[in-house]
């Protein structure tokens, strides 16, 4: 049986990147530590620490075990709370993946139908796709939304649905947005401050052939990775951005902001990706069925 206690000593020494620094959060002396660390090794078969300087470094056998531990302690902090959920009734958790790019406002659109579900613990993570994929995959998240279709792997046991295909829309405060520019659009980007989505997202790829296909040079004065963050920035004066017109329902948070105009042919994918088992939760069936009826 694997010590456990000798697996946390060893990741806390990988985290802290030092026998001394591990024993001061530890309140422990480092012989001990060191002790109970080379009984790991031994137990293991392997070194797992190496000397860096003034501390430690993993050995690759070390990444390897590092980055399980990693798992097994993030998975042991969250098991308090999830002791207490359950002891004290259900709770509805969903587990949503959010890729990079992907608008976020759309995002809290799409979920919304869930969001007045009794005890529901709503976990949102955010990364690459390939990345949350391999969490689907694993169970740890029940849905992904994504702007684009999972890749066919048919180790991963994924499906994708094309839940959302929406035209993209310009909003602009008062300063940037009058007559004048609603009827020139969409020539007048050319003389407005724009604010863009990164690269990250696949929006950022489609505007900009869109913009060659015009003959279009707009000056981009900020590029935002959170479409929410974009919206912030663009009430506050910054300039005019585009947004899909999910995402647009919640641009009426926003003060001031005013519609420019309509991308034509311009529209942004979000598609859903589960896996088999994400198939049956009720929660995300509701978002799907939501969806489906819009």
């Amino acid at each position: 049986m694997l010590n456990y206690r000798h697996l946390h000593y060893f990741w806390v020494v990988a985290k802290e990147g030092g026998f001394a620094r591990a024993a001061a959060r530890l309140d422990m002396a480092v012989q001990t530590i060191s002790a109970q660390v080379r009984e790991l090794e031994k137990s293991l078969g392997h070194q797992l620490l190496k000397p860096a300087g003034r501390g430690v470094a993993l050995t690759e056998a070390g990444q390897a075990a590092f980055a399980r531990a990693e798992e097994i302690f993030q998975l042991g902090q969250q098991l308090p709370d999830e002791v207490r959920e359950a002891a004290s009734g259900p709770v509805a958790r969903l587990a949503v993946g959010l890729s990079d790019g992907l608008s976020k406002l759309a995002a809290h659109d799409l979920l919304e139908p869930v969001l007045d579900t009794p005890r529901l613990r709503l976990v949102c993570h955010e990364g690459e796709v390939e990345q949350l994929l391999g969490e689907l995959a694993l169970h740890h998240l029940d849905l992904v939304l994504a702007g684009q279709a999972a890749p066919r792997n048919p180790n991963l046991r994924l499906s994708s649905e094309l839940l959302v295909d929406a035209p993209v829309e310009w909003y602009g405060p008062a300063q940037w947005v009058g007559r004048s520019q609603r009827e020139h659009f969409p020539q007048c980007l050319a003389d407005l401050p724009v604010l863009l989505p990164t690269s990250h997202s696949a929006l950022r790829l489609t505007l900009e052939l869109w913009f060659d296909t015009l003959g279009l040079r707009p000056t981009v004065v900020g590029e935002f990775e959170d479409s929410a963050l974009l919206a912030v920035f663009a009430a506050r004066g910054l300039g005019v951005f585009p947004v899909s017109r999910l995402g647009a329902d919640d641009i009426g948070l926003m003060r001031g902001l005013r519609l420019l105009g309509r991308s034509d042919g311009v529209k942004e994918e979000i598609h859903a990706i589960r896996s088999r088992r994400g198939q049956h939760h009720p929660l995300v069936q509701k978002i799907l069925t939501a969806a489906r009826a819009r």
